[in-house]
C-alpha cells in the first residue's frame, strides 16, 4: 500500500465521518484492508496538515492555491462538450493542467475526477445526467465572465 494511497484514504475518511483519535483512524483503515502503525499515522497526520478539533480530525485551512477556477476558465476554456458521463473541456494550448487543478480545488461534488493533457481536460461525472449538470455549471461560469 503506497503512502499516497493511504493518505488519500485518510482524507476521505475524515471528510466523511467524525474520527477523534488515532485508534479510531487506525480501525477505519483496517476495515479497508490498510494497516498502519501509530508512528505512521502520526506522520500522515502531520504531512496532511490535520488538526484535532472537538469535531474530530479536520484539515487545516489550505495554503494559497493560485488563481481561482472561474478566472482561469474565463481566460483559457474554449469549448465544453458532454460525452455520456464525461465533460470535455478544450483549452488554449498548454493550459489544461492549470485549469484542471483549479477545478479539482473547487471540490464539486458532481465531479469524480479530472484528467488533463496539453489542451484537453476530461471531467468525469458519476452518470450522464450529472455530466449535463456539470456542463451547465461550467457554461454558467463562462457566461458570467
Amino acid at each position: 500500500m503506497s503512502k499516497s494511497y493511504r493518505q488519500g484514504q485518510i482524507l476521505k475518511l475524515i471528510r466523511s465521518k467524525r474520527i477523534s483519535t488515532q485508534d479510531e483512524l487506525a480501525e477505519e483503515l483496517r476495515n479497508q484492508g490498510i494497516s498502519a502503525t501509530q508512528v505512521t499515522l502520526s506522520r500522515d497526520i502531520r504531512d496532511l496538515r490535520l488538526v484535532k478539533t472537538r469535531e474530530g480530525y479536520q484539515e487545516m485551512a489550505p495554503e494559497e492555491k493560485g488563481p481561482e477556477f472561474p478566472l482561469l476558465a474565463a481566460e483559457f476554456v474554449l469549448d465544453v462538450r458532454v460525452a455520456q458521463n464525461q465533460v470535455v473541456l478544450k483549452t488554449a494550448p498548454g493550459h489544461a493542467n492549470s485549469v484542471a487543478v483549479a477545478l479539482d480545488h473547487e471540490e464539486w461534488p458532481e465531479v469524480v475526477g479530472t484528467l488533463a493533457g496539453d489542451d484537453t481536460i476530461l471531467v468525469i461525472a458519476p452518470d450522464n445526467a450529472t455530466a449535463e449538470l456539470v456542463q451547465e455549471k461550467l457554461m454558467s461560469i463562462l457566461e458570467e465572465s
